[in-house]
């Protein structure tokens, strides 16, 4: 009795086997050969940012490194900008999209159940396989189901796909975020544009009043005889160009505010604040050196690191589409000709079972699907190399700057110096007559030229210490709430 039941047993598994067995050969028969990515990720080492071990003990910007300029208009134009810039909007919608992306993309994992109730009034066809008294017949069918489904991912399909969203969702967050600090630093740059064209103002308005001055002097000197009317018509040109320059720095601010309101997303915003100054803005310090965990401080390079991830993920989910889906379904319910019956014993049925579906011939559709998803990741790894480059060129330009208009500054303060005293003595000796109006003319072109280039120059200052800052990072951090963990590439780059 025993050894019966043991073969009618392995007899039922025979069918079962021999189906397991024929998936696992056809499996094996999947060619992916000859496909996959050559392109190689850039780390820091290659780079040589790693190298000066001293670089490491750079410290972080703040993430409002803004604060520190002191200033009470900048700080309210960034956090106006944050609150309603359309392109920091569009930003975080990719980014909800994202991340509703990755739940889809999860819920493939888990079990799916679903109801069903159906109630119809049916004439069924007497010349078909329905026989009398059923066929010729109006009948109420009723169904009341439940059905479940679970595809068992074996093989990684589902899990590749969900690590793939992850990845595109966490690239989407680190782009939000590279926007807020692109944003944050394109408003600073532009404030301070507006405060160095102001500057620019108050030197167009001195100048004319000196030459006002001057004016005044050489007609004096032309009524009592020391002059001619040459030296009169030379001093009387002046006025119109200082004038004309004064116009045309009124309409660079007035397109600076423009674009500054842009920026903030209000057509206002500058039009109630006082015109900014350059003195009154507090100079930020930063260490001008590369700090070696570059790569890990940049939200863009971390986007660009998670699209990597995500395309690596791509390629894995490819692969997975040579290899069978295996799905368990069932279903439990009741079924009647007429309602009345149908919630009545005998009317129960139910059912279980696996299903397998095996991919055989697609005319090439996997393979060519293969190679295009390696070519994304070889197109992913390359524009992460580019962005790295980027990243580094950026930093080191800022550092150099920063570091020559340093330089730069202090030099132009004693040139300006040496030119207003040459002035000064220039316009003495030619009230005293013992100079010409040329010198008086050539004195005071040099010291215009330092007065504007010292305007420059305190400008280029401040933009350069933004520009270092967002090349720094802008204070970015990887969020302690990641949709995932950091990509194990990572690690090569800090």
């Amino acid at each position: 009795m025993t050894e019966s039941l043991a073969a009618r047993a392995a007899v039922r598994r025979t069918p079962v086997v021999a189906a397991v067995l024929l998936v696992a050969a056809l499996a094996g028969c999947a060619d992916m050969a000859g496909i996959g990515s050559e392109a190689r990720l850039r780390d820091a080492a290659s780079l040589g940012i790693a190298a000066d071990r001293s670089a490491a003990a750079v410290p972080g910007v703040e993430r409002q490194w803004w604060l520190a300029f002191g200033d009470a208009q900048l700080n309210a134009l960034i956090d106006q900008a944050v609150a309603g810039n359309p392109n920091l909007q569009v930003a975080r919608a990719r980014l909800a999209r994202a991340q509703a992306s990755a739940d889809i993309a999860g819920a493939a994992l888990k079990p799916k159940v679903n109801g069903e109730l159906d109630l119809n009034r049916q004439k069924f066809n007497s010349n078909y396989i329905y026989p009398e008294p059923l066929g010729g017949s109006t009948q109420n069918i009723g169904l009341l189901q439940l059905g479940a489904s679970w595809e068992l991912d074996f093989f990684g399909k589902n899990r590749t796909a969900l690590e793939a969203a992850i990845g595109s969702a966490n690239a989407a967050a680190a782009d939000a975020d590279a926007a807020r600090v692109l944003l944050a630093s394109n408003v600073a740059r532009s404030y301070f544009q507006w405060a160095r064209l102001n500057e620019q103002l108050g030197v167009a308005r001195r100048t004319l009043a000196q030459r006002e001055e001057t004016l005044k002097l050489v007609r004096d000197r032309v009524s009592a005889g020391l002059d001619t009317r040459l030296e009169l018509r030379q001093s009387e040109g002046g006025l119109p160009e200082a004038r004309q320059q004064i116009e045309a720095l009124g309409e660079q601010i007035a397109l600076q505010q423009h674009a500054l309101d842009a920026l903030v997303g209000r057509p206002d915003a500058s039009t109630s604040l006082k015109p900014p100054m350059l003195e009154a803005v507090k100079p930020i310090a930063l260490q001008a050196s590369i700090p070696a965990d570059l790569l890990g401080r940049r939200a863009d390079i971390a986007a660009a690191r998670w699209r990597v991830e995500a395309a690596t993920s791509d390629v894995a989910n490819a692969r997975t589409q040579f290899y069978p889906n295996v799905n368990l379904t069932a279903f439990v319910g009741f079924q009647s000709l007429g309602f009345g019956k149908l919630l009545k014993s005998g009317s129960e049925q139910w059912g279980v079972g696996p299903a397998i579906h095996l991919p055989i011939f697609e005319g090439g559709q996997l393979r060519a699907n293969l190679r295009g998803k390696a070519a994304d990741l070889d197109a992913a790894i390359e524009s992460y190399n580019a962005t790295v480059l980027d990243a580094v060129h950026d930093a080191a330009d800022q550092v150099s700057s920063a570091q020559s208009i340093t330089r730069q500054q202090a030099e132009q303060r004693a040139a300006q110096a040496a030119a207003e005293g040459a002035y000064d003595i220039a316009v003495q000796r030619y009230r005293a007559g013992l100079g010409n109006y040329l010198n008086v003319l050539t004195a005071e072109t040099a010291v215009l030229a330092q007065r504007r280039l010292a305007v420059d120059l305190a400008a280029r200052a401040l933009d350069t210490q933004v520009g270092l800052a967002r090349a720094l990072g802008g204070g970015w951090q990887p969020p302690a709430t990641a949709t995932a963990t950091a990509p194990a590439s990572s690690a090569a780059l800090n």
